[in-house]
């Protein structure tokens, strides 16, 4: 039965609530089809929540499961998939929110389809064949540059056109291969082995325009997938646009948006290379002209200092101590000169004091035998004998006349006793 109301007997908020949630509960469970757009899985929660989009109206839904019957699917779900809800609507009066409450759900048509394509890339992932440590790098300046796309395609001109212009010297060496339908992964595998083969080849690119999930199947093969990890020439995957993913671009060296987006990244643009060569030379130039700048500074403080601007300054500094310790060592000789001197003097002295000359000179005499032995005692000559009487001024020949013994200082005592 409608609500009756009016202006003057208004319904409250809970009233028109609980009068939407009987309806709802009236309307029983529902096979509802649409697109996943969103998919959140809560920590600690066992629901799972999503977004169910029309396929043809914009309009979108709230559905939650059990984590346990997300599980259950034979693949997994994914965003963007096309499902079959069996659900229970329910309306939540505290937030005025509807959605459906899933008992079953089935995987239909492009759904399924990207799911298993999702679960090819777990397992694919799971062997490493993504690992970004396994890329590799592309050569700067390839000389040739292998292209595995469609004849006279769109893709084809692109990548020739722009990399001939960035670099006009490059080698564009095409592999034609059918870029869709049932043997194109076969013809992307064998053009690929060729190029790979050839030792000319730099850099190998694989390109096709935009397309369906369909149309691009062939680019997630897991036989293709394999084939390019097994290249020993850098891939590059150009399939598609932006918002394309087929697992070719994961197992690439390098993904490029678009087949143009390929030429640029492996062909370097000759103008830009120019202009960074030239920008190169500026910078070394200016490096070599403030390093020698920095260098005549440094000459000219050296030269500055009054070691190098008065080298004889320093000479007659020198020239001073020089002389002074020459007037040094010239009194020092003299000093010890004088003092050898009278040292010499001394014992010249003391030698002349000594000597029996000296003795002479104080009127003493030597008195000698006619043989020249020194008389010292009166017995040892007698009276006629020829002596000899040294003095300090010569000789003096004499005869002993008489002899007379006198008592001797050590015969004193004797006599006097």
């Amino acid at each position: 039965m409608p609500m009756e109301t009016s202006p003057e007997k208004p319904a409250p908020v809970r009233a028109v609530a609980q009068a939407i949630g009987s309806w709802v509960e009236r309307l029983g469970a529902v096979w509802v089809e649409g697109q996943v757009t969103q998919i959140s899985r809560r920590a600690g929660m066992r629901t799972v929540f999503l977004t169910l989009r029309d396929a043809l109206a914009d309009i979108s839904m709230s559905v939650t499961c059990s984590s346990d019957l997300a599980d259950s699917l034979a693949t997994p779900l994914v965003e963007g998939a096309s499902i079959v809800v069996h659900a229970k609507p329910s309306y939540y009066a505290n937030r005025g929110t509807l959605s459906l409450q899933a008992r079953e759900i089935r995987m239909v048509g492009l759904g399924e389809l990207l799911a298993r394509l999702e679960q090819r890339r777990r397992l694919l992932a799971a062997e490493g064949l993504f690992d970004p440590a396994l890329k590799r790098p592309l050569p700067f300046l390839p000389r040739v540059v292998g292209l595995v796309t469609a004849q006279g395609s769109a893709a084809e001109r692109d990548v020739v056109e722009n990399a001939g212009r960035r670099w006009p010297a490059v080698q564009v060496r095409t592999a034609y291969a059918a870029m869709q339908g049932m043997n194109a992964a076969r013809d992307v595998m064998a053009a690929l082995e060729r190029l790979d083969a050839d030792p000319e080849v730099d850099v190998i690119v694989v390109a096709r325009g935009g397309g369906s999930v369909e149309d691009l199947l062939p680019f997630s093969d897991e036989a293709v997938v394999r084939a390019v990890a097994r290249a020993r020439t850098p891939v590059v995957s150009a399939i598609g646009h932006e918002q394309d993913g087929p697992l070719l671009d994961l197992v690439a060296d390098v993904r490029a948006s678009t087949p143009t987006d390929a030429a640029k990244r492996v062909v370097p643009d000759v103008a830009e290379e120019q202009q960074r060569v030239a920008q190169l030379r500026d910078r070394v130039r200016r490096a070599v002209h403030a390093r020698i700048a920095a260098e005549q500074h440094t000459l000219s403080a050296l030269r500055s200092r009054p070691a190098l601007a008065d080298p004889r300054g320093g000479l007659a500094d020198r020239l001073g101590e020089v002389e002074a310790l020459r007037d040094r060592a010239r009194r020092s000789v003299h000093h010890r000169l004088d003092r050898a001197a009278d040292d010499l003097g001394h014992h010249l002295a003391r030698v002349r004091s000594l000597s029996p000359l000296s003795t002479l000179r104080r009127g003493y005499a030597v008195l000698q035998t006619a043989d020249g032995a020194v008389v010292t005692d009166p017995a040892t000559v007698s009276a006629g004998d020829s002596v000899e009487v040294r003095v300090a001024a010569g000789r003096v020949e004499a005869t002993v006349t008489a002899t007379h013994a006198e008592p001797t200082d050590r015969e004193a005592p004797d006599a006097e006793g």
